[in-house]
């Protein structure tokens, strides 16, 4: 998914989310526009996919930074923002930014992968079973639901994604290997580990999918 807001601390909200929110959506449409669609109908989910995945690869240029950034000050409360960016780039460049970029951009895939489709299936779904188009709030609640259970079942990457992020710079886990993250997490904690924070994770989702999609539904409702 779109990472919701929630997610976010207020600072990293007001910064990136609308720059981070925009790239997705226009390059979610975008991409959805020139893949087949309609009349094959069986086609509709892999269009979907695939415009989410391009869209997730496009935010992520946006999101990465903040999230490190973000992440950093929460273990190091007593540093500001500004001395973790500047700190991070004096000490491991433009790179040190993107530290786990790719881990991200494989959690974010996973997740746009099941929440889209997800969503859109339920929204046909409920609006074949009124008899016309959802309203924004019905597509607010199929979001709550397909957050919520794309949440769940990517939370091991979320966890592996953090670990990259925090490790200490040349460390075998900051080198950003996922499956490496992965399994180390299995080794040392187990299951557990790998859905560790899975219920305040499904919560936050789910209700910033909840505002988040159906603010996206109303507003392009209005454009449209």
């Amino acid at each position: 998914m779109v990472t919701c807001p929630i997610q976010l601390g207020q600072n990293s909200i007001i910064s990136t989310f609308p720059s981070t929110a925009a790239a997705f959506f226009i390059t979610y449409e975008n991409v959805k526009s020139v893949l087949p669609h309609g009349s094959a109908s069986y086609l509709t989910p892999v269009t979907h996919m695939v415009a989410a995945s391009f869209g997730e690869v496009v935010a992520c240029l946006i999101r990465v930074p903040s999230e490190v950034v973000k992440q950093r000050a929460q273990v190091s409360p007593s540093a500001s923002t500004f001395r973790i960016l500047t700190h991070t780039l004096y000490h491991e460049g433009i790179q040190g930014l993107y530290r786990g970029y790719k881990s991200t951009v494989l959690r974010e895939i996973p997740f746009s992968l099941v929440q889209f489709p997800l969503w859109e299936a339920l929204k046909d779904l409920w609006s074949w079973k009124q008899g016309h188009v959802v309203d924004s709030w019905q597509s607010a609640v199929c979001g709550a639901f397909a957050g919520g259970f794309a949440a769940a079942v990517t939370t091991p990457l979320d966890v592996a994604k953090t670990r990259i992020m925090l490790a200490k710079a040349g460390s075998a886990t900051a080198s950003g290997n996922v499956l490496a993250a992965l399994g180390g997490i299995w080794r040392t904690q187990g299951l557990s580990g790998l859905f560790a924070g899975v219920v305040p994770r499904m919560a936050a989702i789910s209700l910033g999918g909840f505002i988040f999609l159906g603010t996206y539904e109303k507003t392009r409702e209005l454009l449209l």
